[in-house]
């Protein structure tokens, strides 16, 4: 998503306090960084597209202490790849660990995981209605927007969907009960007043926010938002900032590992982890929830990856992992 917008606003430079989780998630970092570096001297610019195995990192992340809409049930298929050949699995878990997602253990039967695909691909078509303010809380913001794309016009929506898909068709080989704010069903939207409620109804136990970021050239990798503690108006996040940050350090450690993304260079002091308070789909939020911004559509190396389905398969896992993570406690 860009810095437009609602939920969009630039974030304000700020260094939130770091404890002991975020330092251990700062310590597995360089190293995950260092074997991005050598991943790319190695190989190709485009990453994603190459059938070669992801660098192997640590197998997780460290620990810590929206109206009446429901969402989308539909399944549709969510193969593989839509334009390369998926990459290949990351190395086995150790035998003390959780089964990885995908091995069909079941071992997220009675949790249930809210999806949100960032932004609807039919918004354009809806200036008035996603223009509509609502009440996030804090203030009032903008019901939607487009979203961005690459220069190419690859757009924001699409590659939320997909990845909410690919996620959806890993978690739910696991057992959870998944469901997603919207499947490209809708008109628009949903508003993000609504994005939020849906995760509430569910009583999710995890939430995450797909997103791709527009940012200048440049400026390249992916990062988590987590939700700042914020009690004002109908906003009050102050329950689900411990249990967000869990779910967001799992995240991110995960991602690194599968994607070989590095953290983002331009936001979250090389930690991808960044905390906002200007989100209404994490003010509103009764239940645990992060956003992801996967990568910078707006650098063209960033976009060779978004645009690569092989790449976006090993997004969905390792996003979809840091949830198998946080849910295993």
């Amino acid at each position: 998503m860009s810095y437009v917008g609602p939920d969009f606003d630039p974030p304000q430079p700020r260094r939130f306090r770091r404890g002991p989780l975020t330092v251990a998630l700062a310590a597995l970092v360089p190293g995950a960084l260092a074997g991005w570096l050598v991943w790319q001297a190695v190989g190709d610019d485009s990453g994603g597209g190459s059938d070669r195995a992801v660098p192997a990192f640590s197998s997780s992340a460290p620990r810590s202490a929206d109206s009446a809409a429901s969402p989308s049930s539909s399944r549709p298929s969510a193969s593989a790849t839509d334009d390369a050949k998926p990459g290949k699995p990351s190395a086995p878990a150790s035998s003390s660990a959780p089964a990885a997602p995908g091995s069909g253990s079941g071992s997220l039967k009675g949790k249930v995981i809210v999806i949100d695909p960032g932004h609807n691909p039919n918004n354009f078509r809806h200036t008035s209605e996603i223009n509509r303010k609502v009440n996030i809380g804090t203030n009032w913001k903008e019901c939607d927007t487009t979203g961005t794309s690459t220069n190419a016009g690859y757009t924001e929506a699409r590659f939320t969907l997909d990845v909410a898909n690919r996620m959806r068709a890993i978690l739910e080989k696991e057992g959870a009960t998944v469901k997603l704010t919207q499947d490209g069903d809708r008109s628009f939207g949903p508003c993000i007043d609504e994005r939020a409620r849906i995760g509430n109804a569910a009583h999710a136990d995890a939430v995450v926010s797909i997103h791709a970021d527009g940012s200048a050239a440049g400026n390249r990798g992916f990062h988590v938002i987590l939700p700042a503690s914020v009690h004002a108006g109908a906003a009050d996040t102050r329950p689900i900032v411990a249990a967000s940050r869990d779910l967001g350090e799992h995240i991110a450690g995960l991602f690194v590992r599968e994607t070989g993304s590095a953290p983002s260079n331009y936001v979250g002091d090389g930690t991808g982890l960044v905390v906002r308070k200007d989100l209404g789909g994490l003010n509103l939020s009764t239940v645990p929830k992060v956003f992801i911004e996967c990568g910078n559509m707006r650098d063209t190396k960033d976009a060779a990856l978004l645009t690569s389905g092989a790449w976006r398969e090993k997004a969905a896992r390792g996003i979809s992992e840091g949830i198998v993570g946080f849910l295993h406690g």
